[in-house]
């Protein structure tokens, strides 16, 4: 019995990873008319916060956060010429974000935010967070941070990563007027977890039993805060029901990862992608991919090749350490699909500075791929490795995103950037 061959995908352009950055090349590609196959796990954008990042903190030493993300931009360039914002103009960044909000909104998911300056939300602890683009939910926040009414800050019971006590104690010393309140699980149903307590509020009938829990708190209250569990599948519905039904502006808090910001993101965008024409192969991975013909032919499946798809171009959006972009070794960190040399430290011991929270951060986070001005990967020879491979998002060399709250910017507006290059060669 002689086995049927995989079957074979003729498209455009393959989106291997499907985080932030996968995510936004293959809206972007579509929305160009290109013909797109995307593969990859959930890996990190389960994990997201659902806030879109710019840019917030330079110097990383100094710890500096700005309210204006264009002028941040304006000095890291300045000051790393190496970064990959450095390769990048403020009309291109602009676009990205306003076409990715847009299909996020097309696909039911709100953002907003200023117009060149940052907003502000609550972080879990109770701190500030500075971000270009917020999810609708949490907008609410921003008015809040700014004009500190008196507010509710709501946790639920046996509801384990989140204390509404916490937040208020921590908050207090900026926001006055916050207090808080422990509240029975609406439907009587035990949720440690957000995700339960999410779909729950998607009826009706669960978020009218909330709004009348919430009613005998609400007394000289001008706003409510909640954690993030307005909804999954249905958050826009939620949210206006929520809203009217107690009178008051509501805004959520995202709370520690794996959280409902993430599965909200990858939900949606599960949901749209094959409508709109792209071939897809969630939670399966690209096994092997070579040079083929002036193309690329890439090996999909998850312990067996299951597909094989044959692309004009590729883009790398991998991520790094934890999507398994680039893999650590005892003698140096390698990529794991194409063999791409990877920028990095001279040796291990370099890789981390004497303290853990050293506010310069550690050399190792800024290992990844050395690209050209049009984000294609550098080989050893210091050329592009090929003419229509393309690398987005965390898998740059050159960036800290964690401590400089740029992941998110950084992620669209690379894509954005290859996708413009790769369909500006038709």
């Amino acid at each position: 019995m002689t086995s049927q061959p995989a079957p074979r995908h003729d498209v455009d352009i393959m989106v291997i990873g499907t985080g932030l950055a996968g995510m936004a090349a293959a809206a972007f590609a579509l929305s160009r008319g290109l013909r797109v196959a995307l593969a990859g796990a959930p890996g990190e954008s389960l994990f997201a916060s659902g806030l879109l990042d710019l840019l917030a903190v330079h110097p990383l030493a100094q710890g500096r956060q700005w309210d204006d993300p264009f002028a941040a931009l304006a000095a890291l360039a300045a000051d790393e010429p190496e970064h990959p914002y450095a390769r990048l103009d403020r009309p291109g960044i602009e676009a990205a974000f306003a076409r990715f909000t847009g299909f996020l909104s097309e696909i039911g998911l709100d953002y907003h935010g200023h117009d060149g300056k940052n907003a502000m939300v609550l972080t879990p602890v109770g701190t500030v967070k500075r971000t270009y683009r917020v999810p609708a939910g949490m907008w609410a926040a921003d008015t809040g941070i700014r004009s500190t009414p008196p507010a509710l800050i709501v946790d639920f019971e046996g509801l384990k990563g989140f204390s509404a006590r916490q937040v208020v104690q921590t908050a207090s010393t900026f926001w006055p007027g916050l207090s808080h309140a422990r509240l029975p699980v609406p439907g009587g149903r035990p949720a440690p977890y957000p995700e339960p307590m999410a779909f729950a509020l998607e009826a009706q009938k669960t978020r009218e039993e909330l709004a009348g829990a919430l009613a005998p708190h609400l007394r000289g209250k001008e706003m409510v805060g909640l954690p993030a569990v307005l909804g999954i599948y249905r958050t826009r519905e939620v949210l206006a029901s929520l809203t009217e039904l107690v009178g008051l502006p509501v805004f959520e808090i995202p709370t520690i990862p794996p959280a409902i910001t993430g599965i909200r993101l990858k939900s949606a965008f599960e949901a749209a992608m094959p409508g709109r024409g792209a071939v897809t192969f969630f939670r399966k991975l690209v096994l092997a991919a070579r040079p083929d013909g002036g193309g690329f032919a890439c090996d999909v499946g998850w312990n067996a090749v299951e597909a094989e798809v044959r692309a004009r171009g590729v883009i790398l959006a991998t991520g790094r350490f934890f999507g398994k972009g680039l893999v650590p070794h005892r003698k140096g960190v390698a990529e794991s699909l194409f063999g791409l040399p990877v920028a990095q430290p001279g040796s291990r011991s370099q890789w981390h500075r004497e303290r853990l929270f050293d506010p310069a951060g550690h050399g190792i986070n800024r290992a990844g791929l050395a690209t050209d001005d049009r984000f294609r990967p550098l080989g050893a020879d210091g050329r592009p490795a090929w003419d229509t491979l393309y690398a987005v998002g965390s898998i740059l060399a050159g960036h800290d995103w964690t401590r400089q709250k740029c992941g998110a910017g950084l992620a669209l507006a690379t894509a954005y950037a290859a996708v413009e290059d790769f369909a500006g060669r038709e």
